[in-house]
């Protein structure tokens, strides 16, 4: 490891360091926000109280009633473009009062119907026809209990406003048991008929083991031209939070609007209200840690999408928090269609689908031209490599270690070539300095007697650089690939590996009766103490081996490193810091096995004497 090598781990530490600080920050941020939203939900509570309008039976406003604010809304313009007489308005008119002063309005009770699939078990509300409860059957808790993914069920999902009609509060009428087990194909219908007898009807289909529900709105008598799909009760975390605060605790945890507009896949966090840009967009959605839902269109519709973030956070809840969420579009013909999809984030499965949702879990880095597309592809080759391990041998984290075996195999070849030139360069240090100081008043001298000496011994002082820098060029993508794919993929998610790691997507903690505060806040865990310790010596060891560094350069390099990685080392899943504790033996192995192999498995010695090079009086 030369100087070179070093700079590139100190640098890429900061950077993970700074990252970590920067979740906690924005962590700290949105609980300071919380005072000002819940004073504006009041606000905004307070004016609802006061317009409260006074349903009727199918639950809107009433016209001519007291407590009327705004006309019962109608369903579109009439679907026929026939010209009414004036006489036949008036026929009509009598006999509508006829009617009206005969029959009273139908009674429609509120009232849930239950569908449970393969997958998920859904409940759908007939106050505005909407979705109440996703249940999802993927995500079984601690307690093998499946959680529920619609953070407020009162809000739901799939609110349904045609031009002016706001239709979330209206009673919809449903004919359909209220627990259906879905065997073979089903659909479930709600419909609402305005006043002038017009109709909407809201089905959803569903399939025994799709993973997608299809949501038809069919308009019948009327016609409209635009709509507004409105998702109000956000989405819930199916996974427990870690206690206090630390450096990061929270980064793998995640609340996002996400979409597909002109084929880029797209997540998106904010603290506030945002609203996208017009484009063509394949689908929308929120996703949570294992899981996302999304409105998916038969082709891409230049909707208008905004979304505002929900604050969930409370003293010992670092919950991101969720959003509202509302898709506007114009109507194409008689009815809107789309399929509302819950998506466990399994890679194999979301990839299969065609669309994109793969990179939900891992997208490239816009600093990084096309990660979107190798980096992405690195973690899907990661992934795959643990599933294939784990199909021979059913422990992930025996399939890590071999994953680590394979990686720092790769890397050995360009290791063993900057060892070498390494080591040819300690021996000429005396050398140099002798160069250094007989030509320090004239640099082109220095620099070509330098040359002259490297070429004379046959040392090339790029291959030192090259192959120090190489293998942590490799490594990193790699190192960040797994990363991101042990604390995302819900492959990965309650896996045992062996003894105390029982999940390799969180902390190792062994006692929960200590903690460390910002480190381990919940807890003492046991591998990152391992990695302290494996770091050290990796270090000392390559550290003793490079005679062109400086002596207290190296020595603080031998404590920088271990404290360094400790500090976010506390908060990764435990399979990371498993991979790098056996990076780190192999790279101790490796070298001791290279330094006996060169004959230089020590100090220098004459007689039985240590020998040491003679400093250069200047």
């Amino acid at each position: 490891m030369n100087k070179n090598t070093i700079i590139g781990s100190v640098l890429i530490g900061a950077i993970m360091i700074w990252w970590f600080f920067m979740n906690s920050a924005n962590n700290e941020a949105a609980e300071k926000a919380k005072l000002a939203q819940k004073a504006a939900a009041k606000e905004a509570a307070v004016q609802v109280a006061d317009s409260a309008e006074a349903p009727s039976a199918n639950g809107l406003v009433l016209p001519g009633s007291t407590a009327e604010v705004k006309a019962a809304p109608v369903l579109g313009a009439p679907a026929t473009d026939k010209v009414t007489e004036p006489a036949e308005v008036a026929a009509a008119s009598d006999s509508s009062s006829a009617d009206s002063s005969s029959a009273a309005p139908k009674v429609i009770a509120p009232r849930t119907v239950t569908v449970e699939t393969d997958k998920f078990i859904m409940t759908l509300s007939n106050k505005g026809g909407k979705v109440q409860s996703v249940i999802v059957k993927a995500l079984p808790d601690s307690a093998n209990h499946f959680p529920e993914l619609i953070q407020d069920t009162t809000l739901g999902a799939l609110d349904l406003k045609l031009g002016g009609a706001d239709l979330s509060e209206v009673m919809f009428d449903v004919d359909a048991p209220e627990w259906i087990t879905v065997e073979n194909d089903t659909e479930v219908q709600f419909v609402f008929t305005d006043a002038n007898g017009n109709q909407l009807v809201r089905s959803y289909g569903f399939t025994k083991s799709g993973v997608a529900v299809r949501q038809v709105n069919k308009f019948k008598g009327f016609r409209v031209d635009k709509y507004e799909l409105s998702w109000k009760g956000g989405m819930r975390e199916t996974e427990e939070f870690p206690k206090g605060k630390s450096f990061g605790g929270t980064s793998y945890f995640f609340s996002e609007v996400i979409f597909k507009n002109n084929e880029i896949t797209e997540r998106e966090t904010f603290n506030d209200a945002m609203t996208f840009d017009n484009a063509n967009y394949y689908w929308v959605g929120m996703r949570r840690k294992y899981v996302a839902m999304s409105v998916q269109f038969d082709s891409p519709v230049p909707a208008q999408v905004k979304a505002k973030h929900i604050n969930l956070a409370t003293e010992g809840n670092p919950d991101p928090g969720t959003y509202s969420l509302s898709i506007a579009d114009a109507v194409r013909g008689d009815s809107v269609a789309y399929n509302f999809m819950v998506l466990p984030l399994e890679w194999s499965e979301v990839e299969s689908l065609g669309q994109g949702y793969e990179k939900i879990i891992v997208t490239g880095s816009k600093w990084f031209p096309g990660s979107s597309v190798w980096f992405v592809w690195i973690c899907a080759m990661l992934l795959k490599l643990l599933k294939f391990f784990y199909s021979i041998i059913p422990n992930y984290g025996v399939a890590i270690i071999l994953v680590t075996f394979i990686v720092r195999g790769i890397t050995t070849p360009f290791t063993i070539k900057q060892l070498k030139s390494t080591s040819a360069m300690s021996k000429l240090k005396p050398q140099l300095d002798e160069i250094n100081v007989k030509y320090r008043s004239d640099p082109q001298k220095k620099q070509a007697a330098i040359m002259e000496l490297y070429a004379k011994n046959g040392v090339n002082p790029l291959a030192s650089c090259t192959g120090g820098c190489l293998p942590m060029i490799i490594q990193m993508p790699i190192f960040m690939g797994l990363f991101f794919v042990l604390g995302r993929a819900v492959e990965l998610r309650g896996m045992p590996a062996f003894l105390w790691i029982t999940d390799l997507s969180r902390s190792d903690v062994i006692f929960h009766g200590f903690s460390i505060p910002f480190l381990m806040p919940d807890g003492l865990a046991l591998l990152p103490w391992i990695m302290v310790v494996t770091t050290y010596f990796q270090t000392k060891v390559t550290m003793s081996g490079n005679g062109a560094m400086d002596p207290a350069q190296a020595k603080m390099m031998t404590w920088m490193m271990p404290a360094m990685m400790f500090l976010f080392s506390a908060v990764m899943p435990s399979g990371l810091v498993l991979y790098w504790i056996v990076s780190n033996f192999w790279s101790i192995i490796q070298y001791k096995i290279i330094r006996r192999d060169n004959g230089n498995n020590g100090p220098k010695t004459v007689n039985g004497k240590k020998v040491v090079d003679a400093e250069v009086v200047k």
